[in-house]
Parts: C-alpha cells; sequence; structure tokens
C-alpha cells in the first residue's frame, strides 16, 4: 500500500525505496501518530465528514494498532514506507474501506510535524524529570560534605579554598539553567500544525482550536506553510542538547581528573567503572569519560540539522526527514547519561582527608592581601605586597606559615603577629559569607535556595 502513485507508471527503484523509506527509525512514533490520528477522526466527524459509526470504526481499528504495536506483535509490510503509512494500512485491513476516509483533509506533511511535536512534548518531560533527579543528588551530597574543604580552581592552578559542597552546587545551576530552558523549548514545542495539510491548510470545516486542546497543545499554527516547514523547536532542542552535554562533560572532566591516584580526592562507585582486559589493579572511570565524549556526538546532530535546514526553500522538502535519527539519538542518549550521572553523584566517595591535605598557604594570599586592605593599604598596593612575600617564602623554601615575621615586616611595617591568624583555609573559607558565596553559612543558605527552585521545602 502506498498513499500515492496514481500517476505513476512504474514502481519504485528497490534501491530507492531502501533510500526513501524510514519506517526503520520512525516506528517510535507510532503511539503519537495514532493519537494524532484520533483527534483528526473526531474533528472530521465534528465537521460532518464521517459518520457516528465510521468514525467509531476507524477509533477502534488504531487503538487495536497501538495495541498490537506496544505487545510487538505489530508486522509491517514490504510497502510501508514510514510509520504513518503503515498504520493506514493496518487500519484498513481491521476497519475495512472506512479507513480510506480517515486521510481527508490531512497530509504527511501536516501529519509528520503533529507526531515530532507530540513525542517531544512528551520526551522532554521525561528528560526534565530525569534532570530534576541529577539536581537532587547533587543538593543531597552537598548537604552530606558542608565541613570538607577544597581547593578551588582556575587554569587548573589552586586558587583558593572552598568547599566541596559549593563546587557540587555549581553543577546544580547549570542544570538549573538547563531546566529553564527546557521548560522554554517545550513552550515553542507546544504549536499544532494539525489542520495545515500538504501546506495550504484544509478546505473542510475543522475546527483546529478544538484539535489543539485535544491534543494537549498550547496553541494551533498561525501559518500553514510555516507549520509544516518549521523544525526551530528541534534546533531549539539539540541546541539545549548540547549545552546540557557540555555541562555533563565538565562533571565528568572533574571527576575524572578528581579519582587519579595523584588527586584521589574522590572514588568512583565500581557500579559505575569498569576494569582492564589486561592490567587487573585498574578502576577505570569509564562512565563520566563516556560521558565526556558524548559532547561530539551531541554538537553533531545539532550542527546536522541546522546544515539540513540552511538554504532550504519554503514549504515541506523530504531534506526534512532527516530531523528524526539524530533527535532521537540526542533523547536516548541523554536519558541514559542522566542515569548515570545521578547514580554517580549520589553513590560517589568522597576522600576529605586528600583534599584537605592539597590546601597549601600560598592558596591563602589573597586573604593576606586583604588583611592588608583592612590595614588601609589599597589592594593593588596589598596584592604586590603579597607577591614579594610569596617570592621571599620560596626563595626560603618555606610556607607563608612558617615565613619569619622579620621577612614579612621587610616587605610592609603593617604586618603584624596577627598576620598568621589569617594563614588559615578554615578561616578564609568561613569568611566568605556574602550570598553566593563558599562559607558554610552561605552554602546552607544556597542549598534553601536550590530545594526552592526544585519545589522542595525543608
Amino acid at each position: 500500500m502506498t498513499m500515492w502513485g496514481g500517476c505513476f507508471s512504474a514502481p519504485t527503484d528497490k534501491a530507492m525505496r531502501r533510500f526513501n523509506d524510514s519506517i526503520a527509525f520512525d516506528q517510535r512514533l507510532f503511539a503519537v501518530d495514532v493519537r494524532g490520528s484520533i483527534a483528526w477522526a473526531s474533528a472530521l466527524q465534528r465537521a460532518g465528514l464521517l459518520t457516528t459509526p465510521e468514525h467509531d470504526a476507524i477509533v477502534a481499528g488504531l487503538e487495536k494498532v497501538a495495541q498490537e504495536f506496544a505487545a510487538g506483535t505489530f508486522a509491517t509490510a514490504a510497502g510501508d514506507e514510514d510509520i504513518h503509512t503503515a498504520v493506514e494500512r493496518r487500519l484498513g485491513e481491521l476497519a475495512g474501506e472506512v479507513a480510506g476516509k480517515l486521510h481527508t483533509g490531512r497530509s504527511r506533511n501536516d501529519q509528520v510535524a503533529t507526531d515530532m511535536r507530540l513525542y517531544m512534548l512528551e520526551t522532554t518531560a521525561s528528560l526534565e524529570t530525569a534532570l530534576l533527579s541529577v539536581q537532587s543528588a547533587v543538593i543531597d551530597r552537598a548537604g552530606q560534605h558542608l565541613d570538607v574543604l577544597m581547593p578551588g580552581y582556575t587554569h587548573m592552578q589552586p586558587a583558593q579554598p572552598v568547599l566541596f559542597a559549593h563546587w557540587l552546587l555549581s553543577y546544580f545551576w547549570k542544570l538549573q539553567r538547563d531546566r529553564e530552558r527546557l521548560v522554554d523549548v517545550r513552550r515553542r514545542t507546544s504549536v499544532c500544525p494539525l489542520g495545515a495539510g500538504a501546506l495550504a491548510g484544509t478546505p473542510f470545516a475543522i475546527d483546529r482550536a478544538a484539535l489543539a486542546r485535544e491534543l494537549g497543545f498550547a496553541v494551533v499554527s498561525p501559518n500553514s506553510i510555516d507549520a509544516v516547514a518549521d523544525r526551530d523547536y528541534l534546533v531549539e532542542f539539540l541546541s539545549w542538547a548540547a549545552l546540557l552535554q557540555t555541562h555533563l562533560s565538565a562533571l565528568a572532566e572533574d571527576l575524572v581528573i578528581w579519582s587519579t591516584r595523584e588527586f584521589g580526592f574522590v572514588q568512583l562507585d565500581e557500579r559505575y567503572s569498569t576494569g582492564s582486559s589486561l592490567m587487573p589493579q585498574k578502576r577505570n572511570p569509564d562512565s563520566m569519560e563516556l560521558l565526556r565524549g558524548k559532547s561530539g556526538r551531541m554538537a553533531g546532530h545539532l550542527m546536522a540539522l541546522l546544515t539540513v535546514l540552511k538554504g532550504l526553500p519554503s514549504g515541506y522538502n523530504k531534506d526534512l526527514q532527516e530531523d528524526k535519527e539524530g533527535t532521537f539519538d540526542a533523547i536516548d542518549t541523554l536519558l541514559v547519561e542522566l542515569a548515570v550521572a545521578e547514580g554517580v553523584v549520589r553513590t560517589l566517595r568522597v576522600n576529605a582527608a586528600a583534599m584537605e591535605g592539597a590546601l597549601d598557604d600560598a592558596m591563602l594570599s589573597t586573604d593576606i592581601a586583604d588583611y592588608l586592605v583592612l590595614k588601609g593599604i589599597p589592594f593593588r598596593t596589598a596584592h604586590g605586597l603579597v607577591g614579594q612575600v610569596v617570592k621571599r617564602a620560596e626563595a626560603l623554601g618555606v610556607t607563608l606559615r612558617a615565613l619569619p615575621i622579620a621577612e614579612y615586616r621587610a616587605v610592609h611595617a603593617a604586618f603584624g603577629e596577627d598576620v598568621y591568624q589569617v594563614i588559615d583555609p578554615r578561616r578564609s573559607v568561613s569568611a566568605r559569607t556574602a550570598e553566593g558565596g563558599t562559607a558554610p553559612s552561605a552554602v546552607r543558605a544556597q542549598i534553601e535556595v536550590a530545594r526552592s527552585c526544585m519545589g522542595l521545602t525543608s
């Protein structure tokens, strides 16, 4: 069965069929295809184009088709070039000739546009749930480690002491922005193209607003040509996916580095590690390496769709069939990745002793400069003076805590014995109480804000 071909005199070449058919990958749209077809049958009935018995026969047949797909018993046929053809072919076998009335006033152009939007609304809801689970894991683990100090890094160089919880929460806010962006993508996805036809709209008295409400769309597409061609929402989704992937990759990179013997800050649970086929002692952070490695794949899907869309003429073009495989892969990949990321965070072993052992006095140089500021010295001047102190300590081969006071005073008379009180990482961390800072009090407040963003209460 084909939906076209009345004016053709020769069959489609076998290679062309393989090239053209999408049933191999768009079968996953079966549930939303049936949903859209049931809604369309109801719209045809309201428009007087189907009798009640005809409508009921079509709906019963469509429900049977959905059951077969769900049970894994649906058998595709040689002529099923896409999910729409397959569903309509099987509907004809179940309901008879009346099935031919279902496509009245409808094109595969607005049908596939509707299917993809419905599918994306469902799957983005699942992705948001998965994101929330990772955020919840981050909050829980941050709350468990409010007393653990660690080096904070810039340029991969030790910079200032921070709380491990503060570092971990930095990923909560990345994921929070990702979640907010996903909500925004869903808003622009929730547009009903059904009733746009091939490109000019339908001549029948179809209530498109009722169709939109029945299918759960927020609004109706305002222009039929744009409705069948618009894939902006998929570009936005893949852009969102690529950005989320970079955030997951950054988390993975930190954990890969910190799980090395040289750092030893963390250890991944064995459930998220793998071994070596040659070296019995190895525990490889493959979960995080794969999380990092998927970045190229996700960015590639975005660039592929942008390239497909670049320069297309208006209306529907078969190029748009290329919107699916990359999108489906992005969804499948992220759902697995987010589950793995949550598991890694929840089971991560934190080596507080190694983290605190990696702190050194040089990381408190800014605190010493701030000490001079409180004595009335401009910060830029203080910055230079402390640089001289650090250089003297390095020349003598001692820490700032062990540097004699005479050496400090040789740099500036403002230094007193109380400077040694400043050289304390816990004091440094506790002093940063401003909103968003790394002090325990500020991090506790940050956790409450984070919980509020997720709709949680203490």
